[in-house]
């Protein structure tokens, strides 16, 4: 099948459809479907609403109450559909914490396997220019805390495609997030080419350091690496694609490799998922170790204030630069 350039959204869409034609089990709920979604995630490449194609009775819109879209959801699932669950960003998904936490999650070990929740929640992640503290968060680390919960955390459009035909194939709850400035780039995406959960993808080669990261913040890495190659400085970019689970095999062969390890999100840094793969790095390896995450503030609204919250290339590169040279410093010594 030929290779599509499609943006993030619409490689979603794509794969949701294909979803929708194979499995009639397959539904999506939430507010604001019935247009296409608040980002064109629910257009097809025809820039049409999926409810003309597939009707009210799949594409479903929503009263404004994310405990009542989630809890119907894990209904749904048990009853045997695959629900699609639309909770536009994820700091609205908070207001639906229980029926993702205790119910969602836990259900399949709680009755002995009796049932399974196979939705996929869509929370869309990450800094979305001028829109504050509410509407900002990066909480990825919150759901890989959870026991039952799988985590994805797409970063191209090709990834975006595969990992939500491979969600949607789990059987199990998935915490599906999207980076709200992404929904418009745009990548080569093969139909039918499934992305298996928990492998990481190697985007750049290196042998001084490693840069592991996930969505939005893979590409400042890679410019990250692109300005230290300049300085003579050979750095790794490894995307995790999944937070749970993650790569661990992928991470641990590269640090040890480069033996030197930075993790980077957008995340607050503070009690983020970059400590979590530190500690095993630091565990398993020689490999010095560093992270990179948001400062612990609410995100700003003035652009001053929210550039605070940026994990730009250029932090990325003074901090690998830095990782480095303190090695070098110690072994001199």
């Amino acid at each position: 099948m030929s290779i599509l350039n499609l943006s993030y959204a619409q490689a979603a869409a794509l794969a949701l459809s294909e979803a929708m034609e194979a499995d009639p089990t397959v539904v999506a709920l939430g507010e604001d479907l019935g247009r296409g979604g608040v980002f064109g995630q629910y257009r097809d490449t025809d820039n049409q609403p999926l409810v003309q194609r597939f009707g009210e009775q799949r594409i479903v819109d929503t009263p404004i109450s994310e405990a009542a879209i989630v809890g119907a959801s894990v209904g749904m699932a048990l009853a045997g559909l695959k629900p699609v669950v639309e909770l536009r960003v994820v700091d609205f998904a908070l207001c639906a914490i229980d029926e993702i936490v205790n119910q969602a999650a836990k259900n399949r070990f709680m009755f002995g396997g009796q049932g399974r929740v196979g939705l996929v929640a869509r929370m869309p992640i990450g800094l979305w220019g001028a829109s504050a503290a509410q509407h900002s968060q990066s909480l990825e680390s919150w759901f890989a805390h959870i026991p039952g919960l799988t985590v994805v955390t797409p970063a191209t459009p090709a990834d975006n495609y595969g990992l939500l035909h491979a969600a949607l194939a789990s059987g199990d709850p998935v915490i599906y997030m999207e980076h709200k400035e992404l929904w418009g780039s745009t990548g080569a995406v093969t139909p039918g080419a499934i992305v298996p959960l928990g492998q990481a993808r190697v985007v750049r080669a290196g042998s001084d350091v490693t840069l592991v990261s996930w969505s939005r913040q893979v590409q400042a890495c890679e410019q990250a690496a692109e300005q230290l190659a300049a300085e003579g400085i050979s750095a790794e970019v490894l995307d995790l694609r999944t937070i749970w689970p993650w790569d661990q095999e992928a991470v641990l062969a590269s640090a040890a490799r480069t033996g030197h390890l930075l993790v980077v999100h957008e995340a607050v840094q503070a009690g983020g998922f970059g400590a979590e793969v530190a500690a095993t790095v630091a565990e398993h390896t020689g490999a010095r170790v560093a992270r990179l995450g948001a400062p612990r503030i609410p995100v700003g609204y003035a652009p001053v204030l929210e550039n605070e919250s940026r994990i730009d290339a250029g932090r990325i590169r003074a901090t690998a630069a830095a990782l480095l040279n303190h090695s070098r410093v110690e072994t001199v010594s």
